[in-house]
C-alpha cells in the first residue's frame, strides 16, 4: 500500500466525529502506533475512574480540601448534593433576571435610562475566559459593549478609562474575585472607584460583585449597597470558571446565548465520559499530548485557530493548560517538573510569521489546528475564478498541515461547523476534560497552583520591603548609599531589590525619592527623600 493510501486509512481509523455537535477531532497526524496506545491503556483506565470520582464529588484539591465541580454547572443534576444543584440553578436564574432588567432599563444608572457599557475587572481565569468568549461570540452590534481591566498596569487602566470616559455615567462595572483580596483586581476596582468619584458618580449604583460567599468583596458590596452580587462557587477554579457567573453574566449582558454555551458543554461532557480512548475526543487529545511530549511535556503545544474570532483561544488555553499541568511535584511528592507550554496566534496570519520556524526550525512542538467549516454568514465573492477568500483560508490550513507533516512535525486538527455559542461551549468543555485526563495520566494535581501563590507572596515581600525603605529615608536628612539603606532596613541581602524599588519610585516622582549619581552605576548612587 502506498503512503498516501495508508495515511487516508489512518485518518479514517482515528477520526472522531460527534454528530450532534458536528465536531471533528483528527489525531491521525500524530505518529503514535498501536503498541503505544496499548501501553497507555492501563493508565487511561485509571484516569477514567479518577474522572468519574471527580464528578461524583471526590476531594480533588487536597491543599484546600475542595471538590472540583465545574462539570455540574452545565448539568446540575450531576451535583452530588441537592443544595449544590439548587445554587447552580438559582444562580443561572439570577443571571437571566438581572440581565433582562439591565437590558430593559428596569435597573438603570441614576442619571440615565439604560446602561450602555460593561466594564469587567478581573485577572487570570476571571478575565481570560470572558475575553475569549467576547471576542468569539459578541454580536457586531451588542446590546452592551464590553471592556476589560485585566492587569494592574496604570497606563493600561488610564487608556481604557479615557476610551469610555464619555460613557462612564452609563457603565456597569463587574468586579470579579473569588476571595475579594486579589491585589490586581482590588487595584483596578480602586482606580475605577476614583474615576467615578472624579465625575461625581455613585460607584455603588453601577457596581456588581462576582465573588465567594462572605468574602471581603462580598461584604464590601453588601455594606456599600452595590446593585447585586453573584456567587463564585468554592468548587470552581478560576481557569474553569467561564461557564459560571464569571463568564455567563458578561456573556449574557452582551446578548450571547448562554444556554447554548451550556448545552454545547454538556453535550461534550457526555461524549468525553466514555471510558475508552478511541471514542472519547478528550482522551484522544490527552493521548496525543502524552505521545508528543513523552509524558513529560518535552514539546510545546502550538495552537493555530484559522478564524479571526478565535484569536484569543490560544491565550485562554495557556492558563487552562499551563496552570493546571505545570507542577514541580506529582501526587506522590516526587520532583517531576511537569507541564506543557502553550502558544499561538491565528491562521493564516502565521503563514507570514512563525510557520517558517515551525516547518524548518527546532522541532520542539506539536500543533493544534482549529478549523471552522463555515466561512461567513451568506455568500462569498470570488477573488479568482471559482475561488473565494474562505477557500484560500482552507487551503492555507490544509497546505500548512501537509507541509509540516512531511517535515516530521505532528499535528492535531479540531474542526467545528461554525463559531457559535454551542460550539464554543463544546470547545471549552473538551479542553477542560482533556487537561483533567492528562493530569491523571502524568499523576499531577491539575487543580491547585502553588507557583502562582508563591509569586503573590514574593510580591508582598517586595512591597513590605518598599515600606521599610521609605521609613528609613524619611528619618534621614542626608543622602544615603544603597548599602546604608539596606543595612538600616535590616535587609543587607536585598540591595538589588532596593535599588530597583527606588529607581521605580524616582521615575514616577513618588514619595520625594531622588537618585543622585550615575544611574547606570548603582553603587555610585546616593538616595534622598525631598
Amino acid at each position: 500500500m502506498d503512503a498516501s493510501k495508508a495515511l487516508w486509512q489512518r485518518y479514517q481509523h482515528w477520526l472522531y466525529y460527534h454528530e450532534g455537535l458536528e465536531f471533528y477531532v483528527d489525531v491521525s497526524r500524530m505518529r503514535f502506533d498501536d503498541a503505544f496506545v496499548e501501553a497507555r491503556r492501563a493508565q487511561f483506565e485509571k484516569a477514567f475512574k479518577n474522572m468519574a470520582d471527580l464528578e461524583g464529588g471526590a476531594i480533588a484539591n487536597p491543599d484546600e480540601n475542595r471538590m472540583v465541580g465545574h462539570y455540574w454547572l452545565r448539568d446540575p443534576d450531576l451535583a452530588p448534593a441537592p443544595e449544590l444543584k439548587q445554587e447552580i440553578v438559582e444562580t443561572l436564574e439570577q443571571i437571566e433576571a438581572f440581565t433582562q432588567k439591565i437590558h430593559s432599563g428596569s435597573i438603570h444608572p441614576p442619571d440615565a435610562p439604560k446602561f450602555t457599557d460593561v466594564l469587567s475587572i478581573g485577572i487570570g481565569g476571571s478575565a481570560l475566559g470572558p475575553e475569549f468568549v467576547a471576542a468569539a461570540l459578541a454580536p457586531d452590534v451588542p446590546p452592551m459593549a464590553i471592556h476589560f481591566i485585566d492587569n494592574t498596569d496604570p497606563a493600561g487602566i488610564d487608556s481604557l478609562l479615557t476610551q469610555i470616559q464619555d460613557r462612564l455615567p452609563t457603565t456597569l462595572v463587574l468586579v470579579i474575585s473569588k476571595s475579594g483580596g486579589t491585589p490586581d483586581t482590588r487595584n483596578g476596582m480602586i482606580e475605577v472607584q476614583k474615576a467615578f468619584a472624579n465625575r461625581q458618580l455613585n460607584f455603588a449604583k453601577h457596581a456588581v460583585a462576582i465573588t465567594g460567599h462572605d468574602s471581603t468583596l462580598d461584604k464590601l458590596a453588601k455594606s456599600e449597597g452595590w446593585l447585586t452580587t453573584f456567587p463564585m462557587h468554592d468548587w470552581v477554579g478560576g481557569r474553569t470558571s467561564e461557564l459560571s457567573a464569571v463568564g455567563l453574566l458578561p456573556a449574557a449582558l452582551q446578548g450571547i446565548d448562554i444556554h447554548a454555551m451550556l448545552a454545547g458543554a454538556k453535550e461534550m461532557d457526555a461524549a468525553t465520559r466514555k471510558p475508552q480512548i478511541k471514542g472519547n475526543p478528550a482522551a484522544l487529545l490527552a493521548l496525543s499530548w502524552y505521545y508528543a511530549g513523552n509524558g513529560k511535556g518535552e514539546k510545546d503545544m502550538v495552537v493555530l485557530p484559522y478564524k479571526d474570532s478565535l484569536l484569543l483561544f490560544s491565550r485562554y488555553l495557556q492558563q487552562l493548560v499551563m496552570e493546571s499541568l505545570g507542577k514541580e511535584k506529582d501526587l506522590d511528592g516526587n520532583i517531576v517538573h511537569q507541564g506543557i507550554a502553550v502558544y499561538g496566534n491565528k491562521g493564516s496570519t502565521d503563514q507570514h510569521a512563525y510557520v517558517q520556524q515551525l516547518r524548518d526550525g527546532v522541532p520542539n512542538f506539536f500543533l493544534t489546528f482549529i478549523e471552522v467549516l463555515e466561512d461567513r454568514q451568506g455568500p462569498s465573492p470570488e477573488v479568482e475564478p471559482g475561488i473565494t477568500s474562505g477557500d484560500y483560508l482552507c487551503g492555507f490550513l490544509l497546505g500548512t498541515r501537509q507541509a509540516l507533516y512531511e517535515n516530521q512535525r505532528d499535528s492535531i486538527t479540531v474542526t467545528i461547523p461554525q463559531v457559535n455559542p454551542r460550539t464554543v461551549g463544546a470547545l471549552i468543555a473538551l479542553y477542560e476534560r482533556a487537561v483533567s485526563l492528562y493530569g491523571f495520566l502524568v499523576n499531577v494535581n491539575a487543580y491547585h497552583q502553588p507557583g502562582v501563590e508563591a509569586g503573590k507572596k514574593a510580591a508582598a515581600v517586595i512591597l513590605d520591603l518598599q515600606k521599610r525603605v521609605l521609613q528609613v529615608l524619611q528619618t534621614e536628612s542626608q543622602p544615603l548609599s544603597l548599602e546604608a539603606i539596606a543595612d538600616k532596613a535590616n535587609a543587607p541581602d536585598q540591595i538589588e531589590a532596593i535599588y530597583k524599588i527606588l529607581r521605580h519610585l524616582a521615575a514616577n516622582d513618588r514619595q520625594g525619592v531622588k537618585l543622585h549619581g550615575t544611574l547606570g552605576e548603582p553603587a555610585s548612587l546616593k538616595v534622598v527623600v525631598t
